[in-house]
């Protein structure tokens, strides 16, 4: 792990000066301010247009629209990978899920008559990587991990990877119930096998959040709020999803009730975080990060203005919501159209926090405090994606790059090319890759290089190949949009 040093950490000594022998007392310099604590919010399956101010007229989100209001929304936030494991460990270590060979959520899809026989890849997070947590546990930090790890078995769970602490995550992907017991057979919640009948996990996990803040408010911390929501199965308080049926109409785009419900609860989640945070007087001092792991699950919502969902290789698979708020430092009120992604969040953090490493990190990703505070342009030539894998979301192996508006898509069965340009075309429904050839030669040089460079894996000729076996893939689990209701 790099060696590091705060910046203004408060360590106080008092100042003497010997002059001939005599002791004379020198005024000390003012002192130095507290390094700010850290509160990162990691929804999962939350899609680009799932909150009140990213668009949404149906879901209701007025606590997590006030943290946008106080900070900066980055409107071309994106995931590392359109499924949840890459994405969870390129937050984890700000390097490129296809440079750790994490490319696919843990177990993944099995297609064994596939065009393709997908790459033997990592399926946990290594231990050799150094993680956000033993970053900021080395510069004093107390660390919690709270919700939804899944990034390998117990020997690779969170306390193992710089967590002091470590609630209901677990090797799993999603809950095994939104409803106390958290638990189906054998499967249980690490930290959360006790609790009222009935209790929500989403306010649960919001309360041990606010029991970590409150506990460690006389020190910095770093807190990993990794919500199970609004992941399947969909369950929600049945006094919430009688609202929004009431509110559902039948032609919009926006409809589920469940889902709905499910978000309410997470905005009320964030709400609470942030009161904590003012009462305790911490909010001045508190950077809030919110985001999601990757687009929104379509047989849950709609990704409105965007192609496809999670799952996909089009931008509705990974274009995410991403809010920065630092009272005082990151204007408030703002937005950025510079391109945002997980692999960020280390470095934007560390940058923020005033964390000097001695040795040079080895991350893919940048600091974006060149945009949150308005001082310049984020140095980034592209910004790529590499999933080797199916998904019932519709994905079939493919890489990506995009480079300023433009959005390049390589599908690796046919090496198919398409190009898309955002800025013109956001919902990918023009390809130009006929129209642009020296621009799409440009960007497959681009991402081919970059997968060079990162030792990405790659999918192989599949010996068994079976297109008539392999028409009827298995149905992604918990894709359907069900689930008990409860008060």
């Amino acid at each position: 792990m790099p060696a590091l040093r705060l910046h203004g950490c408060p360590t106080y000594v008092l100042l003497a000066v010997f002059v001939i022998g005599l002791i004379v007392p020198v005024a000390t310099a003012p002192v130095a301010a507290a390094p700010p604590n850290v509160v990162l919010i990691l929804v999962d399956d939350l899609g680009w247009s799932d909150l009140g101010c990213q668009g949404s007229t149906f879901y209701e989100t007025p606590h997590i629209d006030r943290l946008a209001s106080s900070g900066m929304r980055l409107t071309h936030g994106y995931s590392a990978c359109t499924v949840c494991s890459p994405t969870r460990a390129a937050v984890m270590t700000g390097r490129y899920p296809a440079r750790l060979h994490v490319t696919d959520w843990i177990e993944g899809h099995k297609r064994p008559f596939a065009k393709l026989r997908v790459p033997d890849w990592t399926m946990h997070l290594p231990h050799g990587e150094t993680t956000i947590a033993e970053v900021f546990k080395a510069a004093g930090y107390a660390t919690a991990h709270v919700g939804k790890w899944h990034l390998g078995g117990e020997e690779f769970w969170p306390t193992t990877q710089g967590f002091d602490q470590n609630i209901g995550g677990n090797h799993r992907g999603q809950p095994p119930s939104y409803f106390f017991p958290y638990e189906r057979g054998d499967i249980k919640l690490p930290g959360l096998e006790q609790g009222p009948d009935g209790e929500y996990l989403t306010d649960r996990e919001c309360r041990e959040a606010i029991e970590f803040i409150t506990a460690h408010q006389d020190q910095p911390f770093f807190l990993y709020l990794a919500h199970y929501t609004v992941h399947t199965p969909l369950q929600a308080k049945e006094s919430l999803v009688a609202k929004y049926r009431a509110k559902a109409q039948p032609d919009a785009p926006q409809k589920n009730a469940l889902y709905a419900a499910m978000i309410e609860s997470l905005d009320e989640s964030t709400g609470r975080i942030l009161q904590t945070l003012d009462e305790l007087k911490l909010r001045e001092n508190t950077i809030v990060v919110f985001t999601s792991d990757n687009g929104g699950l379509m047989s849950s919502t709609t990704n409105l203005g965007l192609r496809a969902g999670k799952g996909s290789a089009y931008e509705g698979g990974v274009r995410v919501p991403l809010i920065f708020s630092l009272p005082g430092k990151i204007k408030a009120g703002t937005t950025s159209d510079t391109p945002g992604m997980s692999i960020d969040l280390l470095p934007t953090l560390v940058d923020l926090c005033g964390i000097v490493l001695t040795e040079t990190p080895a991350w893919d990703g940048v600091s974006l405090n060149p945009a949150l505070m308005g001082t310049g342009a984020v140095p980034r030539e592209a910004l790529y994606w590499h999933y080797p894998h199916y998904h019932p979301g519709g994905a079939t192996p493919y890489g990506a790059v995009r480079s300023g508006n433009w959005r390049l898509v390589e599908f690796y069965e046919d090496s198919r090319v398409e190009l898309y340009n955002l800025e013109d075309d956001p919902a990918e429904t023009r390809d130009l890759a006929t129209r642009e050839p020296a621009r799409r030669d440009q960007l497959l040089a681009l991402l081919r290089q970059w997968r060079t460079e990162v030792g990405a894996q790659m999918p192989t000729a599949n010996p068994d190949y079976d297109p008539v076996r392999n028409s009827a893939p298995p149905k992604a689990k918990g894709g359907k949009a069900k689930g008990k209701q409860k008060q």
